[in-house]
């Protein structure tokens, strides 16, 4: 299975029964599988989704957003709950408007899922953590 480390970038192979193991990145040693979302920005956006092997979770959200703040902590404890079954990430539209309008965004909170580089679902509006845990799960039966 290919991991995106999120500190460096680089593609790591990991062997899907040793991700329970905490892997770390063998280019910059930190750990690949956090358990808290990574900042996507223009410059390693595409890279992470689309090297990575694992489904990822993207949170599109805003500084001035109510709804998002409100998302924000059951996001943060999705990732530490499910970081051997998705990737969890974040983009912040203000910053990132070109990628927001490739994907469409047009109401924020969005979450997206990405499988092997595509977007496979998504949902407007922020979830609570039983809504999330369900979703996730329904689009990855």
């Amino acid at each position: 299975m290919h991991i995106v480390c999120g500190s460096c970038l680089a593609v790591n192979r990991v062997p899907p029964e040793r991700l329970g193991a905490n892997p770390n990145c063998g280019k910059c040693h930190q750990a690949l599988l956090e358990g808290k979302p990574v900042t996507l920005t223009a410059a390693n956006f595409d890279r992470f989704i689309q090297r990575s092997d694992m489904p990822v979770a993207v949170d599109f959200w805003a500084a001035w957003c109510g709804p998002c703040k409100m998302f924000a902590p059951v996001f943060e404890r999705a990732a530490a709950e499910q970081k051997t079954r998705f990737r969890f990430a974040k983009l912040d539209t203000d910053a990132e408007s070109a990628i927001a309008q490739r994907y469409g965004i047009r109401s924020i909170p969005s979450l997206l899922l990405f499988k092997q580089g595509q977007e496979t679902a998504r949902v407007a509006g922020a979830l609570d953590g039983n809504s999330l845990r369900s979703w996730l799960d329904a689009k990855t039966a």
